[in-house]
């Protein structure tokens, strides 16, 4: 069995906050079974990275669990948050703060190595 998990956010945006939350279940269920799990947040998903926004969106009216609980859920099990740096220069406000949970950046190269390493599963939302 794999240890290790990259995950790969490109269209769990804001505007479509009712796929948001998966992606953060699923890291923290493989991190509870003690795998290495990243998130690579890129496009307008580095959006989430945004202080508030995140903490703002549910997954479906009527819930009040917030897409920022959700993820700070996976993060509390160890689950890494990196960003693109291109879509973090073009998509976030250099006056906007980031979550504490933030790991920081890393290219697309980061998340192809991933992809061609055979220790390593890969998911994308």
């Amino acid at each position: 069995m794999k240890e290790k998990l990259a995950i790969v956010l490109w269209g769990a945006t804001i505007d479509r906050p009712q796929i948001c939350a998966t992606p953060f279940v699923h890291a923290a269920a493989a991190a509870s079974f003690d795998a290495e799990v990243e998130i690579h947040f890129s496009g307008p998903t580095v959006r989430l990275l945004v202080a508030g926004v995140a903490e703002n969106l549910r997954p479906w009216p009527g819930i009040d669990t917030s897409i920022y609980d959700i993820m700070r859920q996976a993060a509390n099990l160890d689950v890494t948050f990196l960003a693109c740096a291109m879509a973090m220069d073009a998509l976030v406000g250099k006056e906007e703060k980031l979550i504490p949970e933030y790991s920081g950046t890393a290219g697309a190269s980061a998340f192809v190595q991933r992809a061609l390493d055979p220790e390593w599963a890969t998911l994308s939302y």
